[in-house]
């Protein structure tokens, strides 16, 4: 019993678990921050000349940023979730349970890239369908 534990904690490496645990987070930081300094860029912009132009290159950027730090998060949350189907074996989603460190990181990751997905979803939705500097007035 001891092996099969110690031979299911070595299929996942420590880099595939931290990078399912953080990598979300650090998503929705980076859009956060970056959607902050492209619309402050952009409405710096737009007041120079007039508003009357709008910068298109600031809002594909800020656009390409939403989608691709979105597959970030979904990314992680896919490898944590694998991650933890490894470690955990046949339990369900709804019967989990972290019983080791490893496990449990896994695990938290899952739900650390669903949570912080939606937010990059709901971070990203305006920039869809507004302008860069009416969604801050």
């Amino acid at each position: 019993m001891a092996s099969e534990i110690e031979t299911r904690e070595r299929e996942v490496s420590p880099g595939r678990l931290w990078f399912g645990f953080c990598a979300a987070g650090f998503a929705w930081l980076g859009l956060g921050i970056s959607s902050v300094l492209i619309t402050w860029r952009e409405c710096i912009h737009e007041e120079a000349f007039g508003g009357a132009s709008t910068h298109t290159g600031l809002h594909t950027l800020n656009i390409v940023l939403f989608l691709v730090l979105l597959g970030i998060a979904m990314i992680a949350g896919v490898m944590s979730y694998r991650n933890w189907r490894r470690l955990a074996g046949e339990v369900k989603i709804l019967h989990a349970e972290g019983t080791g460190s490893r496990e449990y990181l896994a695990l938290i990751g899952v739900f650390i890239s669903i949570t912080l997905g939606m937010g990059i979803i709901w971070l990203g939705i305006p920039v869809l369908i507004l302008s860069l500097c009416v969604r801050i007035r």
